[in-house]
């Protein structure tokens, strides 16, 4: 008997890898290029095979499970699976400090984007640490979160008056600064408020609305960045990432850098090209079929004005808001990178 069970222990360590890992994975909105281009491909294939199977992944995504948006992280912390990905701006109303990663107007370009990402990693990692036991993987960008208008504008100053739904709370705070009415409507409810008149304006990503059919509701698109680059956060559970041991930390801590953090980084500025001209016909649509929106030349002295308002109200509200240390953490990340102080 003793001889048969060792034959038999010793045959499963041939077959099945050793402290086998299985990680239960939330991913972002199941329609849009971040998932199905980058999250998807990463923790379906590319991670399991780079264990050498040692960690094995069940991956769904939060849309797909009908979570609310504002539930993701806390569920997580709480261990109800192991790792989540989706916007941080889903998250501020349990932690207000961090919509301090994200803030419109401060970024035109990718790379900027990404340095302003670099600088605030280590406060996103205590917000998360702290606010949600977790432990921050990866922090990966919608494009720029753009204007769609179902109403004629030609300028940033028509949005005064339009009730216009906001991606995050800061861009929010930013219309409501502008003259705009901000409304709270979800993204998957945005085609039908615009269509209704509930809405006039939508502020979304260019790929996302376009993915999404925005274009099918809404007339004139404005590629100001009023929503930032709505940053996608992936964590871990803290205590699923404790109880992995050093290699696999590593293991994984570098596989999510070189194949799904960096990939999606690198694709975001052409991207935000691409998307344009996907729907407005102004310029080849590597996409699919080219749309025909009317797109909104941003002018010098409306940017100025937006970025203005941006520093001497939005900003200095939100370091309120956040109260503690975080204004001056910021200050010394994020505003030496951008060139802003908040006062």
């Amino acid at each position: 008997m003793k001889k048969a069970l060792s034959i038999l222990i010793a045959s499963s360590a041939l077959t099945a890898p050793a402290f086998a890992e299985n990680l239960s994975v939330v991913g972002s909105w199941s329609s849009l290029p971040l998932h199905n281009q980058y999250e998807a491909p990463f923790w379906g294939t590319a991670l399991p095979e780079a264990s050498e199977g040692k960690i094995t992944v069940e991956l769904t995504t939060h849309n797909q499970m009908s979570l609310g948006l504002g539930d993701i992280y806390p569920l997580l912390g709480q261990g109800v699976y192991d790792v989540a990905m989706t916007v941080a701006d889903y998250a501020v109303s349990d932690a207000p400090e961090l919509e301090g990663l994200d803030v419109p107007l401060l970024a035109l370009t990718a790379d900027e984007a990404r340095a302003m990402v670099d600088a605030a990693r280590p406060m996103v990692s205590d917000i998360y640490r702290d606010r949600f036991n977790s432990h921050v993987l990866a922090i990966a960008p919608y494009p720029p979160q753009v204007v769609f208008c179902n109403a004629e504008i030609s300028s940033l100053a028509d949005l005064e008056g339009l009730k216009v739904r906001a991606s995050g709370r800061m861009t929010a705070k930013l219309l409501e600064a502008l003259g705009a009415e901000g409304v709270n409507v979800s993204f998957s409810e945005v085609p039908g408020a615009l269509q209704k008149g509930v809405v006039d304006c939508a502020v979304t990503g260019a790929g996302s609305g376009y993915s999404a059919g925005w274009w099918e509701v809404s007339t004139h698109l404005l590629p100001i960045p009023l929503g930032g680059w709505d940053s996608v956060v992936t964590a871990m559970n803290m205590d699923k990432w404790n109880s992995l041991d050093g290699d696999t930390q590593a293991l994984i801590t570098a596989q999510v850098s070189s194949g799904f953090e960096e990939p999606a980084w690198a694709s975001a500025q052409d991207a935000l090209v691409n998307d344009i001209a996907c729907l407005t016909g102004n310029g080849d649509c590597p996409s699919g079929d080219a749309r025909a929106m009317v797109l909104v030349n941003v002018s010098d002295a409306d940017f100025t004005r937006a970025r203005d308002i941006l520093t001497s109200e939005v900003l200095p509200e939100w370091a309120e808001r956040a109260g503690g240390d975080w204004a001056a953490r910021w200050n010394d990340s994020v505003g030496k990178t951008v060139g802003v102080t908040i006062n």
